[in-house]
């Protein structure tokens, strides 16, 4: 099924968008899994501060050592939490209508792509990655093999940083960095040529 159906040709702040991010308990597509996910919506060129989304999700193993360093999630603290199955649908919901908006979103699309096949649904074509718009518009190395740290972007544009490594947390400072670096890239874009800066243009500088 189609996350949505207008063409993105007009003005960037004509469209909505939702800002996720997913916490696992480590990066192997095996053995690991999804523990949290958050999502923001922006509006009219703003992001929501009420009305987003988070759940914490019960793995079927409990997290190593390693990840409750990094996410403070320990196996007693998801023993309630629903599983990931239950909890897609409502994410679906909340992305439905909406243009995506990542951090090197390779790791959402792994993680979260079987579980939205199930309910007939592709992980999004196109999304747009802060990380990528970090590059384009110089705030990030462009010829490194490693991804901008969110946290790193965050502070280089002297934007709040809202509770590292927690879902909902990484969802609203990806949603102020995505503001930022596009504000920026419309700002040159218009001082060179005039134009402003659509939607589609912005996602065939994020591809």
């Amino acid at each position: 099924m189609s996350w949505i159906k207008n063409k993105p040709e007009s003005h960037w702040r004509s469209y909505e968008f939702c800002s996720v991010d997913i916490e696992t308990t480590g990066l192997d597509l095996i053995n690991d899994e999804v523990i949290s996910v958050g999502a923001v919506t922006i509006i009219d060129g703003r992001f929501k501060v009420d009305g987003n989304f988070y759940e914490e999700i019960s793995p079927t193993k409990n997290p190593s050592i390693s990840s409750i360093q990094v996410h403070g999630l320990r196996g007693v603290d998801l023993e309630s939490a629903r599983s990931i199955a239950e909890v897609i649908p409502e994410l679906i919901n909340q992305m439905q209508g909406k243009y995506i908006i990542t951090h090197a979103g390779w790791v959402e699309k792994a993680f979260l792509s079987e579980y939205l096949k199930i309910k007939g649904y592709k992980f999004p074509k196109n999304v747009i990655d802060t990380a990528v718009l970090a590059r384009f518009s110089g705030y990030a190395d462009k010829d490194s093999d490693r991804e901008p740290s969110l946290e790193f972007l965050a502070r280089k544009l002297n934007l709040p940083v809202y509770a590292p490594h927690h879902a909902l947390g990484d969802a609203m400072t990806t949603a102020v960095v995505f503001l930022a670096l596009v504000t920026a890239i419309e700002r040159k874009l218009t001082e060179k040529t005039g134009e402003i800066l659509t939607l589609q243009r912005l996602l065939e500088i994020s591809k």
